[in-house]
């Protein structure tokens, strides 16, 4: 009799993941894992492989739209992408990256924003930048019933303040300064905190000095989950790629290998082939002769 076991079915959903799930993965010690999509297909694959989180990014302006940074991507770009992230995704969390000037006028305008995130856009949270010069905006929003994710370090719609694209929290007052912000951020209700490009001593340092997750990019491997920007993960996005960016595929070199090759292919006729082509039969090829003579 055959022992072999035969392969499950069952291919029901995963359970959706919550801000809950984010703080009782701290407690047990489990990595939290996120990345970003801007579309349907690429959220689906994602989603599939099991990830925690989706964070429809403002890197969007950058790595989809072609922008030289973050600064120009409006609510209704953001919105467009985030309905076609939430259509391919259904079990990770979904968080929707408010951009540049959403936020930053009016605590009005950021429960607004972020309000539209959540019935336009079909996310199940929003991320934000800034330390205690938001914490009122974070605040109101949460007051709300909508969960926010803080943004420190390396802020890119604060990239002309910061001089560029520079590590942030490098000096002991800069660091400091980091972790009175992430407790501040804490307070303020933020259910978690993405940590850019911060030493790796002090991610770890702050990550155990508060309650919230703390997701890192740039910040080593002691914050309690990682992101990534998914256009660089797969070599999508070939202006650049940031040094802590840990590159899984060079999908643009497999890009412009196919694209030439397509036109290879056609300009020398062997596509469309035989196997490409739809044809009628004789009969009826025949009887349309026969219909235009």
């Amino acid at each position: 009799m055959s022992t072999v076991t035969p392969v499950s079915t069952n291919t029901s959903q995963r359970k959706k993941v919550t801000t809950l799930t984010f703080r009782q993965k701290k407690e047990r010690g489990e990595v939290i894992t996120m990345l970003t999509a801007y579309d349907y297909p690429t959220a689906m694959a994602i989603d599939k492989a099991g990830i925690d989180s989706i964070l429809v990014g403002d890197s969007l302006a950058m790595v989809v739209l072609g922008y030289e940074n973050t600064l120009p991507v409006t609510m209704e770009e953001m919105l467009h992408h985030a309905r076609a992230v939430a259509r391919g995704a259904k079990s990770a969390m979904l968080i929707g990256d408010m951009p540049f000037m959403s936020y930053q006028v009016s605590v009005e305008d950021a429960v607004r924003n972020a309000g539209r995130f959540l019935q336009q856009g079909g996310m199940d949270a929003v991320k934000l930048e800034g330390g205690r010069e938001r914490a009122d905006a974070v605040r109101a929003i949460v007051g709300t019933g909508i969960p926010v994710m803080g943004h420190l370090g390396l802020t890119p719609q604060s990239v002309h303040q910061l001089g560029g694209f520079r590590a942030q929290g490098k000096t002991a007052t800069a660091a400091k300064r980091l972790l009175e912000d992430a407790k501040i951020l804490e307070e303020a209700g933020a259910f978690s905190l993405v940590l850019e490009s911060v030493p790796a001593r002090l991610a770890e340092f702050i990550s155990k000095q508060i309650s919230i997750p703390t997701i890192g990019i740039g910040a080593g491997g002691g914050c309690d989950g990682q992101v990534l920007v998914t256009h660089d993960l797969l070599g999508l996005f070939d202006r650049f790629t940031p040094r802590f960016v840990k590159q899984y595929a060079n999908f643009h070199a497999e890009m412009n290998k196919a694209f030439a090759d397509y036109i290879d292919d056609v300009e020398s006729k062997r596509f469309p082939a035989v196997e490409h082509t739809v044809e009628m039969s004789d009969e009826e090829w025949d009887a349309f002769q026969k219909e235009i003579k």
